[in-house]
């Protein structure tokens, strides 16, 4: 995934030109592939602790009197009870059920924080205004300066104590706590991703963002700390079955996605609610995200479509692919027919500029534990 580059501040600036790292720009989009090398990074996920910048993750405020119960009426969670400093995953959907994106609002000071899919910001932005009538609900865009930093690892827990101390102790998920590190100071929430691993966020300005990443390579100790660039969290992401805008569009609805904790079932109506309850109820359900393997790497970039063995029909769509090393595999998210997600069936990507077809196997998700 390619990020756009919202954050041009002084973050960036010392990321490119203090610490040296490689700013890459492609059609308007911008990102750092790499920090201190793929292998290096892709370590950190599964052994130690990394920082990614997801500023780009932090779409958009929301204000007003009305606003967390305007959300509750045009997106599938339950929202009535929203505390201060709190955070809820949910969906925003079409009258159609589909997916517009899978967002955290966060309810922070005096307006709510919309972190969600960069590549959906306008078309969520949009959505929610043209239903703002007679509410007291505006939306404002998110200063330049705003920076969203995560921390995730097995070792994530254990470093950021090391780094706030008693500060995090007690925190508990889905919640914002203000700490004041020396002279800076910035907000964390603790999260869990949909594996139950954790993941902390820490909100602040860019000039407190460099001062954190300075703090927090000068006190790494023993942790392998490293930042995390693209391309090593995108094969990650993909390992761990975690969906991004490839997987979070209008083409599918939140059940096929396998949001079912973004959804609440009892909490009444909502843009999209009478299809995704009839679905449910009805099991009505065709296709799922799965994980797919290739038999191996020679794979064209237009391999996207799945078929049964005789190709008599198309079963599924492939979403997002990468090399895992660590499974010496080709692997992909994809979409498939419930009804061939049995892990013997044979299936077949097909390429349709080279009309050539290349073995796959379903593979349940995340592909690493």
């Amino acid at each position: 995934m390619l990020e756009p580059n919202s954050l041009t501040s002084n973050f960036t600036t010392y990321l490119k030109e203090e610490l040296g790292y490689q700013f890459h720009q492609n059609n308007g989009y911008s990102y750092f592939p790499e920090f201190s090398g793929f292998d290096t990074e892709y370590q950190s996920l599964y052994e130690g602790v990394g920082l990614r910048d997801i500023s780009d993750s932090y779409l958009f405020d929301i204000i007003g009197n009305d606003a967390i119960d305007f959300l509750h009426r045009i997106t599938t969670n339950d929202l009535k009870n929203l505390q201060k400093n709190e955070s809820i995953k949910t969906v925003v959907t079409s009258e159609k059920g589909r997916i517009l994106d899978s967002v955290n609002l966060i309810n922070y000071k005096s307006k709510i924080l919309i972190v969600g899919t960069p590549e959906n910001s306008t078309k969520v932005k949009s959505w929610i205004n043209k239903y703002v009538i007679m509410d007291d609900v505006k939306t404002l865009e998110k200063n330049p300066a705003d920076t969203l930093l995560e921390i995730l690892g097995p070792q994530a827990d254990s470093f950021l104590t090391l780094i706030c101390g008693e500060k995090i102790d007690g925190l508990d998920c889905n919640y914002l706590r203000d700490v004041i590190l020396e002279d800076f100071h910035f907000s964390v929430m603790k999260l869990k991703d949909k594996n139950e691993k954790l993941r902390f966020w820490i909100l602040c300005q860019s000039e407190q963002a460099i001062n954190i990443i300075r703090y927090c390579i000068e006190n790494k100790c023993v942790f392998n700390f490293n930042l995390i660039g693209h391309d090593a969290y995108e094969t990650y992401r993909i390992e761990q079955g975690i969906p991004t805008a490839q997987e979070l569009n209008d083409n599918f609805n939140p059940l096929e996605a396998n949001l079912m904790n973004e959804i609440s079932f009892t909490k009444g109506c909502y843009i999209g609610q009478e299809v995704i309850a009839r679905l449910d109820s009805y099991d009505k359900v065709q296709k799922f995200l799965t994980g797919i393997e290739f038999e191996n790497f020679e794979v064209p970039e237009d391999a996207i479509s799945i078929f049964t063995s005789n190709e008599e029909k198309e079963i599924g769509i492939i979403t997002s692919v990468t090399n895992s090393s660590a499974l010496n595999k080709k692997i992909a998210l994809a979409y498939i027919k419930k009804n061939y997600l049995n892990n013997n069936q044979e299936l077949f990507a097909k390429s349709i500029v080279q009309n050539r077809e290349y073995k796959v196997s379903v593979k349940n998700l995340p592909f690493r534990r």
